[in-house]
């Protein structure tokens, strides 16, 4: 019996994905199906076979991805560096599961931890790579950012009630005064440019390696035509020092695009950090680390921030 939960992951399981291959794709209703390793919380993914996985919404809030992932995946690959996840069917409501689904080409590697890359400037240079040939992407017909992007893509403005609300509650926990002039300088630094392709949600968890090296991007669910600058967080979240040198040099986003870009990571980090500070405070000792390297980033660079 399909597993319930109050977190809209409700009945997701092996058997369901058994009896939707069955009903719809007979022809690997054979093949085993298995829980991908480490899993993420707007799809649940089944490795199918050898070579093939099932992803499967979680809730009505991701039904968008999947079928924007379907039309746009095919033609963006071909002009991007490094590989991305091939779609092979496209699934309907059925078996007691209300959402559209999608079988999808399995891509090798692992994710981007720290310790599986020797060379990290050499790393974020790539993902600096990567973004700048998205970018290039032809973007007539895309998407534009908006709710199925969770605005991504649009003006950090979209949060800015939820981040007053956050500074509020972390008030002597963190340096909120510094935080808030990061914030009101992503809102201050207001984007004019032309509209790019942007993924949405460039994280560790969302790049795969092999030998070290970018192998592979997945999960576009968050993607569209907009603003790229909430692809520069991973600056903060990922690299460091050197790392983070080298990729704000090769991804070359104006200063205004990088006030943007803080906004978004502030944002971020202190959405999570309120909701964990008092429970998990291992994992809220690393977000507060982030802030404060967002902090010292905004004092480096804030004074140069010019209107995109």
């Amino acid at each position: 019996m399909a597993s319930t939960s109050a977190d809209g992951r409700a009945g997701i399981d092996t058997a369901l994905v058994r009896r939707l291959l069955a009903a719809q794709f007979p022809q690997w209703s054979a093949l085993p199906v298995t829980p991908v390793e480490v899993d993420g919380w707007d799809n649940r993914t089944y490795r199918l076979g050898e070579k093939m996985t099932v992803r499967l919404p979680t809730a009505a809030g991701y039904v968008p991805a999947i079928a924007k992932e379907n039309e746009w995946l095919p033609r963006l690959a071909p002009a991007l560096p490094v590989a991305v996840p091939p779609v092979l069917a496209m699934g309907a409501p059925d078996a007691g599961y209300p959402f559209p689904w999608s079988v999808r080409g399995w891509l090798p590697g692992q994710r981007a931890d720290r310790g599986r890359i020797d060379d990290m400037p050499g790393f974020a240079v790539s993902v600096a790579g990567f973004l700048r040939a998205l970018q290039r992407c032809d973007t007539a017909g895309g998407p534009p950012a908006g709710e199925h992007s969770f605005y991504r893509g649009a003006s950090p403005a979209h949060y800015d009630q939820e981040t007053r609300r956050c500074l509020a509650a972390l008030a002597g926990r963190v340096d909120t005064a510094r935080a808030a002039a990061v914030w009101d300088a992503a809102l201050a630094a207001e984007w004019r440019g032309e509209a790019v392709w942007f993924h949405g949600d460039v994280a560790s968890g969302n790049l795969l390696v092999r030998d070290g090296e970018l192998a592979a991007v997945i999960d576009f669910g968050t993607s569209g035509v907009g603003d790229p600058a909430c692809d520069l967080v991973i600056a903060w979240t990922m690299f460091s020092g050197d790392s983070r040198d080298a990729f704000r040099r090769a991804v070359g986003q104006d200063e205004g695009t990088w006030a943007r870009a803080r906004g978004w990571a502030v944002w971020k980090e202190l959405l999570v950090l309120s909701g964990r500070i008092d429970t998990d405070p291992e994992q809220a000792a690393v977000n507060q680390r982030v802030i404060g390297e967002i902090l010292a980033d905004h004092d480096r660079f804030g004074q140069a921030t010019v209107t995109a």
